[in-house]
């Protein structure tokens, strides 16, 4: 049953482009709008709600019944944003701001109504002129990667309006979002690297890549592409992604955890895996698309169905400080009843653009579908981590692509300069890494207990054994979950 652990030498699926969206390379600057929506995609929606097309006005009814989708939302800005525990958290009054600056826009798109896009450009404007610092506990690198990466596409949605102060804003997103995101995949609050779990790594990894197209910075599009691929934390592919089985499922590594944590990496890896795709960089397809093995397992198992599990350990602590470890043993118990709106995106990519079989994705996204937004899953942050409204923004057409062939967008990897290795990300500009940076101090209380270092200390009773971003990865071959 166990086909590969840990890392297997892979590369970009394809090379041809069938049916993919516009790429920028050739040209001097990036595709705009280009983070999770391009112009096709938005003028899509638009002609599909006018139609009375199905399931896109059943996406727009969801839309449009959210709170934070109404023109004339007033925001609250704040010079600083805190979160964590400990700290005087306010972080709330960003992520409701920041989803309401994304659903009116993405409202305006659709039915051209300017009072939307003019209610989008007065939140990110405010904000921009006022806030000046992310700070708390180690949850301050989530608010950075999480919020980061939303920011940036609000902002896209408008960055041609005539009063929105874009400069401003890239200023303001690269110094207090793209700046701190950097940071924690280099040094991860100075923590042992697996410290963190997997969504830790793909919040920050988020916000680099959607920084570095919304300020046209290919340098920082590199460093993400490069930690997706080959990063040492485990948010890079091989590490969140584990194990791939002969039945074309693979293990996503925080199933051992919880359902929900797991399905906000799956969703996150997908919001990077979209940016990257809409500047003609494939990551879908990337190592033999193991994305999609991986989200077809978190799928299966968050419909109630079985899903094998190969029991790991990983360390936990600080450099040079206190340490720990954590074994998890099997898949964890789950509840069908939860979902998160990040499935549409994933199986339309995969079932309609190019025209391969995703059963369990296709099930588990009808069964979400329509899927809402930020407001619509609960009070709590965890409803705020993904920007949704799935159904009306990525059901597709069927691309004209045999079924199991290579859809790839055109000239993947040429609108990214050449990938800088994340062990020379240190060396980024200041602009990019120091401006945020955190306390070398390493004391455990600033570390998040759910987070895990310089080796995962995968347990071996079989010596199955791989070298991945000079990690150790030694896994035992078990049946539990299953």
């Amino acid at each position: 049953m166990l086909k590969a652990s840990g890392v297997a030498v892979g590369a970009a699926a394809g090379t041809a482009a069938a049916g993919g969206p516009a790429s920028a390379a050739g040209s001097a600057s990036l595709v705009h709008p280009g983070l999770l929506h391009t112009r096709t995609d938005l003028d899509r929606m638009a002609a599909k709600v006018k139609a009375g097309a199905a399931p896109y006005t059943a996406g727009f009814a969801r839309l449009t019944a959210n709170r934070h989708a109404q023109s004339g939302w007033q925001p609250r800005p704040q010079a600083v944003v805190y979160r964590g525990s400990g700290t005087p958290e306010n972080y709330t009054v960003l992520y409701n701001d920041i989803h309401a600056a994304y659903q009116n826009a993405l409202r305006y798109h659709v039915t051209g109504e300017s009072a939307h896009a003019d209610t989008a450009v007065a939140i990110l404007n405010a904000w921009s002129a006022t806030l000046t610092a992310v700070s708390g506990s180690a949850d301050r690198f989530l608010a950075a990667g999480l919020y980061g990466y939303q920011f940036a596409n609000a902002a896209e949605l408008v960055r041609d309006h005539g009063d929105f102060e874009l400069a401003r804003f890239q200023e303001m997103l690269g110094k207090q979002f793209g700046a701190m995101s950097d940071d924690f995949l280099v040094r991860h609050n100075n923590a042992v690297v697996s410290n963190y779990w997997t969504n830790w790594d793909l919040a920050n990894m988020a916000c680099v890549l959607a920084t570095g197209i919304l300020c046209d910075d290919r340098a920082r599009i590199a460093r993400a592409v490069d930690y997706f691929k080959n990063g040492a934390g485990l948010g890079a592919i091989r590490n969140a992604i584990p194990v791939v089985y002969d039945d074309g499922l693979a293990e996503w590594l925080e199933a051992g955890r919880d359902q929900g944590h797991a399905l906000l990496g799956v969703g996150l890896m997908g919001t990077i895996c979209e940016m990257a795709w809409n500047q003609g960089i494939d990551l879908y397809g990337y190592d033999d698309s193991r994305f999609l093995k991986g989200a077809q397992y978190v799928a299966r198992w968050s419909l109630g169905g079985r899903v094998p599990f190969t029991a790991s350990t990983r360390r936990k602590g600080a450099v040079g400080g206190w340490s720990g470890s954590e074994t998890v043993s099997a898949a964890a118990a789950v509840d069908p009843a939860m979902t998160r709106p990040i499935w549409a995106m994933i199986a339309n990519h995969y079932t309609r653009r190019r025209g391969m079989p995703a059963t369990y994705l296709t099930r588990i996204a009808a069964k979400a579908a329509p899927e809402g937004g930020g407001g619509d899953y609960g009070p709590n942050s965890g409803g705020y981590d993904q920007l949704g409204f799935g159904t009306l923004a990525f059901t597709r057409d069927r691309a004209s692509t045999a079924a199991g062939t290579t859809a790839t967008p055109a000239a993947p990897d040429a609108a990214a300069p050449a990938s800088v290795p994340a062990s020379q990300a240190a060396s980024a500009p200041a602009s990019a890494a120091a401006s945020s940076a955190p306390s070398a101090q390493g004391e455990r209380g600033d570390l998040a207990a759910t987070g895990s270092g310089d080796v995962v200390a995968w347990t071996a009773a079989t010596g199955v054994t791989a070298l991945a971003g000079g990690l150790l990865l030694l896994r035992r071959r078990t049946r539990a979950g299953r």
